[in-house]
Protein backbone atom coordinates (compact mmCIF):
# COMPACT_ATOMS: atom_id res chain seq x y z
CA UNK A 1 0.00 0.00 0.00
CA UNK A 2 2.93 2.59 0.78
CA UNK A 3 4.32 2.11 -2.83
CA UNK A 4 0.67 3.04 -4.32
CA UNK A 5 0.33 6.01 -1.47
CA UNK A 6 2.75 7.77 -3.47
CA UNK A 7 1.41 7.37 -6.98
CA UNK A 8 -1.75 9.11 -6.14
CA UNK A 9 0.16 12.03 -5.25
CA UNK A 10 2.47 11.70 -8.37
CA UNK A 11 0.26 11.23 -11.19
CA UNK A 12 1.10 14.19 -12.41
CA UNK A 13 4.47 12.25 -13.86
CA UNK A 14 2.95 9.79 -15.51
CA UNK A 15 2.17 10.21 -19.28
CA UNK A 16 -1.50 10.53 -21.20
CA UNK A 17 -2.47 9.81 -24.23
CA UNK A 18 -1.92 12.62 -26.89
CA UNK A 19 -6.02 12.92 -27.01
CA UNK A 20 -5.91 13.96 -23.34
CA UNK A 21 -3.72 16.42 -23.02
CA UNK A 22 -4.72 18.23 -26.41
CA UNK A 23 -8.65 18.27 -25.30
CA UNK A 24 -9.36 21.14 -23.47
CA UNK A 25 -10.89 19.59 -19.55
CA UNK A 26 -14.36 20.61 -18.27
CA UNK A 27 -15.75 20.20 -14.71
CA UNK A 28 -13.49 18.34 -11.44
CA UNK A 29 -12.05 16.27 -14.59
CA UNK A 30 -10.36 19.77 -15.36
CA UNK A 31 -8.52 19.91 -11.96
CA UNK A 32 -6.90 16.40 -12.03
CA UNK A 33 -5.94 16.24 -15.97
CA UNK A 34 -4.63 20.30 -15.71
CA UNK A 35 -2.54 19.80 -12.94
CA UNK A 36 -0.86 16.63 -15.15
CA UNK A 37 -0.51 18.24 -18.30
CA UNK A 38 1.38 21.43 -16.01
CA UNK A 39 3.61 18.84 -14.34
CA UNK A 40 4.11 16.92 -17.59
CA UNK A 41 5.21 19.93 -19.23
CA UNK A 42 7.14 21.66 -16.51
CA UNK A 43 9.60 18.11 -16.30
CA UNK A 44 9.70 18.14 -19.73
CA UNK A 45 10.02 21.61 -20.99
CA UNK A 46 11.18 23.28 -17.60
CA UNK A 47 8.40 25.72 -17.66
CA UNK A 48 4.85 26.04 -17.19
CA UNK A 49 2.57 28.12 -19.30
CA UNK A 50 5.40 29.32 -21.27
CA UNK A 51 7.34 31.14 -18.22
CA UNK A 52 10.99 29.01 -17.32
CA UNK A 53 10.49 27.69 -13.95
CA UNK A 54 14.00 28.16 -11.57
CA UNK A 55 12.71 25.24 -9.19
CA UNK A 56 10.75 22.45 -10.84
CA UNK A 57 10.52 20.84 -7.05
CA UNK A 58 8.92 24.05 -5.58
CA UNK A 59 6.41 24.55 -8.70
CA UNK A 60 5.36 20.91 -8.39
CA UNK A 61 4.24 21.61 -4.43
CA UNK A 62 2.41 24.29 -5.69
CA UNK A 63 0.58 22.44 -7.70
CA UNK A 64 -0.50 20.07 -5.46
CA UNK A 65 -1.56 22.66 -3.10
CA UNK A 66 -3.58 23.87 -5.78
CA UNK A 67 -5.30 20.63 -6.67
CA UNK A 68 -5.10 18.69 -2.89
CA UNK A 69 -7.46 20.08 -0.01
CA UNK A 70 -4.83 19.15 2.22
CA UNK A 71 -6.86 20.95 5.52
CA UNK A 72 -9.78 18.58 4.51
CA UNK A 73 -7.17 15.36 4.19
CA UNK A 74 -5.77 15.98 7.40
CA UNK A 75 -8.94 16.70 9.03
CA UNK A 76 -10.30 13.21 7.88
CA UNK A 77 -6.96 11.34 8.24
CA UNK A 78 -6.88 12.35 12.26
CA UNK A 79 -10.49 11.67 12.47
CA UNK A 80 -12.07 11.54 15.80
CA UNK A 81 -9.21 12.87 17.15
CA UNK A 82 -9.26 15.94 15.21
CA UNK A 83 -12.03 17.44 17.64
CA UNK A 84 -9.68 17.08 20.39
CA UNK A 85 -6.62 19.13 19.27
CA UNK A 86 -6.20 23.19 19.56
CA UNK A 87 -6.73 25.17 16.66
CA UNK A 88 -3.04 25.43 16.90
CA UNK A 89 -2.54 21.60 16.96
CA UNK A 90 -5.00 21.66 13.94
CA UNK A 91 -2.92 23.98 12.14
CA UNK A 92 0.10 22.71 13.02
CA UNK A 93 -0.91 19.02 12.06
CA UNK A 94 -1.93 19.93 8.72
CA UNK A 95 1.61 21.60 8.03
CA UNK A 96 3.22 18.17 8.84
CA UNK A 97 0.74 16.29 6.93
CA UNK A 98 1.04 18.45 3.62
CA UNK A 99 4.60 17.67 4.17
CA UNK A 100 4.27 13.92 4.49
CA UNK A 101 2.19 13.84 1.44
CA UNK A 102 3.77 16.35 -0.59
CA UNK A 103 7.42 13.83 -0.13
CA UNK A 104 5.37 10.92 -1.19
CA UNK A 105 4.45 12.77 -3.94
CA UNK A 106 7.87 13.65 -4.85
CA UNK A 107 9.30 10.41 -4.63
CA UNK A 108 6.90 8.59 -6.76
CA UNK A 109 6.97 11.26 -9.38
CA UNK A 110 10.90 10.23 -9.43
CA UNK A 111 9.84 6.46 -9.77
CA UNK A 112 7.13 6.73 -12.13
CA UNK A 113 8.77 7.80 -15.11
CA UNK A 114 7.09 6.12 -17.94
CA UNK A 115 3.94 4.72 -16.58
CA UNK A 116 0.65 5.74 -18.43
CA UNK A 117 -2.50 7.32 -16.93
CA UNK A 118 -6.05 7.33 -18.50
CA UNK A 119 -8.92 8.64 -17.87
CA UNK A 120 -11.88 6.29 -17.99
CA UNK A 121 -14.84 8.04 -16.21
CA UNK A 122 -16.35 11.22 -14.43
CA UNK A 123 -19.61 11.58 -11.98
CA UNK A 124 -20.78 14.24 -10.16
CA UNK A 125 -23.35 14.02 -7.47
CA UNK A 126 -24.17 17.84 -6.02
CA UNK A 127 -20.92 19.66 -4.14
CA UNK A 128 -19.10 16.17 -5.02
CA UNK A 129 -17.20 14.04 -7.67
CA UNK A 130 -15.07 10.80 -8.45
CA UNK A 131 -12.68 11.01 -11.12
CA UNK A 132 -11.72 7.40 -12.39
CA UNK A 133 -8.64 7.03 -14.52
CA UNK A 134 -6.28 3.79 -14.55
CA UNK A 135 -2.57 3.41 -14.43
CA UNK A 136 -0.64 1.28 -16.94
CA UNK A 137 3.05 0.35 -14.94
CA UNK A 138 5.64 0.11 -16.93
CA UNK A 139 4.83 -4.64 -16.23
CA UNK A 140 2.21 -3.94 -17.84
CA UNK A 141 -0.59 -4.49 -14.67
CA UNK A 142 -3.56 -2.05 -14.30
CA UNK A 143 -4.33 -0.33 -11.50
CA UNK A 144 -7.37 1.60 -10.54
CA UNK A 145 -6.82 5.05 -9.45
CA UNK A 146 -9.89 7.46 -8.07
CA UNK A 147 -9.59 10.65 -7.50
CA UNK A 148 -12.36 12.04 -5.19
CA UNK A 149 -13.00 15.87 -5.15
CA UNK A 150 -15.63 18.56 -3.71
CA UNK A 151 -16.35 21.98 -4.01
CA UNK A 152 -13.85 24.40 -1.86
CA UNK A 153 -14.17 27.91 -1.69
CA UNK A 154 -15.88 27.59 -5.15
CA UNK A 155 -13.08 25.03 -6.76
CA UNK A 156 -13.17 21.37 -6.88
CA UNK A 157 -10.35 20.42 -4.61
CA UNK A 158 -9.34 16.41 -4.16
CA UNK A 159 -9.66 15.32 -0.60
CA UNK A 160 -8.92 11.56 -1.37
CA UNK A 161 -7.73 8.91 -3.43
CA UNK A 162 -8.70 5.36 -4.12
CA UNK A 163 -5.95 2.87 -5.20
CA UNK A 164 -7.39 -0.23 -6.47
CA UNK A 165 -10.44 0.35 -3.88
CA UNK A 166 -8.23 1.49 -0.79
CA UNK A 167 -8.44 4.83 0.51
CA UNK A 168 -5.33 6.90 1.29
CA UNK A 169 -6.70 9.06 3.60
CA UNK A 170 -8.22 5.69 5.65
CA UNK A 171 -4.89 3.93 5.44
CA UNK A 172 -3.23 7.04 7.32
CA UNK A 173 -6.13 7.53 9.51
CA UNK A 174 -5.44 3.90 10.61
CA UNK A 175 -1.54 4.40 11.19
CA UNK A 176 -2.59 8.19 13.01
CA UNK A 177 -4.96 6.29 14.76
CA UNK A 178 -2.73 3.08 16.33
CA UNK A 179 -0.19 5.34 17.36
CA UNK A 180 -2.05 8.46 19.22
CA UNK A 181 -4.31 4.99 21.06
CA UNK A 182 -0.95 3.05 21.58
CA UNK A 183 1.15 6.02 22.71
CA UNK A 184 -0.30 9.78 22.16
CA UNK A 185 -0.72 12.04 19.73
CA UNK A 186 2.10 14.25 20.55
CA UNK A 187 3.93 11.06 19.75
CA UNK A 188 3.04 11.03 16.16
CA UNK A 189 3.51 14.36 16.11
CA UNK A 190 6.84 14.20 16.79
CA UNK A 191 7.35 11.39 14.31
CA UNK A 192 5.62 13.37 11.74
CA UNK A 193 8.39 16.37 12.88
CA UNK A 194 11.35 14.31 12.70
CA UNK A 195 10.59 13.21 8.83
CA UNK A 196 10.32 16.35 8.41
CA UNK A 197 13.87 17.66 9.67
CA UNK A 198 15.16 14.31 8.41
CA UNK A 199 14.13 15.09 4.65
CA UNK A 200 15.42 18.73 5.32
CA UNK A 201 18.95 17.56 6.52
CA UNK A 202 19.00 14.97 3.24
CA UNK A 203 17.85 17.84 1.06
CA UNK A 204 20.63 20.18 2.17
CA UNK A 205 22.94 17.74 1.78
CA UNK A 206 22.59 16.92 -1.95
CA UNK A 207 22.29 20.32 -2.63
CA UNK A 208 26.09 20.59 -1.47
CA UNK A 209 27.50 23.52 0.24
Amino acid sequence: MSRWIGVAFAAAWLTVPEAAMASPPVGPRDVVESAIVRVLTLMRDGEVDGTSVPDRWAEIRKIARETFDFNEMSRRALARHWQARTPEEQAEFVALFTDLLERSYVTQIEASAGETITFVGESVNGGFARVRSKIMTRRGTAIALDFHLHVREGRWRVYDVLIDGASVVASYRSQFDRVIRAESYHVLRDRLQQKHLDTALARRRAEGP
